[in-house]
């Protein structure tokens, strides 16, 4: 019991922190960081935070943009990104990138930037980490292949 209690202690002071460097601006890209592919010229394209991924449980369940929820597929949920908008997610930490859909809202009251299908997050190995700091970046349009 003392275990988990720990575990879940951790967690959530992780959590904690990664929100705190988020709200104030420490998360930054390297300068000489550049982005392959059609990012969009949008102003402010870029975003930062942290993403997660889909429970199990939501599997099958209808998103917002009515499709229904299936971890095979590379979709996403996000609050501040038009829907069926494409987008690149990379992970900060390791540079790994998967390109996904946005057709699903999380909770207003989430902080989070994005949660990710288990097959997104799987590739950006988000899996292991339960929560990770991310670069979001808007596309033009719909990838030619992910």
């Amino acid at each position: 019991m003392m275990k988990i209690l720990g575990v879940i202690f951790i967690s959530l002071a992780l959590h904690q922190n990664i929100c705190a460097q988020i709200a104030s601006n420490e998360i930054r890209p390297n300068a000489t960081e550049s982005s392959p592919g059609k990012v969009s010229s949008e102003k402010n394209a870029a975003r930062y935070g942290v993403a997660s991924y889909y429970a199990d449980k939501f599997k099958g369940r209808e998103t917002t943009s009515g499709e229904l929820y299936l971890p095979d597929r590379y979709t996403a949920a996000c609050n501040v990104i038009p829907l069926n908008t494409w987008v690149r997610v990379t992970n900060l930490t390791n540079n790994k990138s998967v390109l996904v859909k946005i057709n699903d809202r999380m909770h207003p009251k989430n902080k989070r930037l994005v949660d990710l299908s288990k097959i997104a997050a799987k590739k950006i190995n988000l899996m292991s980490y339960g929560i990770i700091k991310v670069k979001l970046e808007i596309l033009d349009g719909p990838p030619d292949e992910n």
